[in-house]
């Protein structure tokens, strides 16, 4: 079966928002000492995601 992928729109701030609470939720993670390596990978791709200008 073929996972569906969906694509989502952001302003720069709701971007933001978004990047700040993956970080947070990683750090929360990290005190834990639990393991980040997905969190890790949909951080970097939030943060790599072209953002327009709306």
């Amino acid at each position: 079966m073929r996972k569906r992928k969906l694509k989502i729109f952001l302003t720069p701030t709701e971007n933001s928002i978004v990047i700040q609470s993956l970080n947070h939720l990683r750090n929360a993670l990290l005190r834990e000492n639990r393991d980040t390596g997905c969190l890790d990978e949909l951080l970097l791709k939030v943060m790599c995601a072209p953002v327009k200008k709306m």
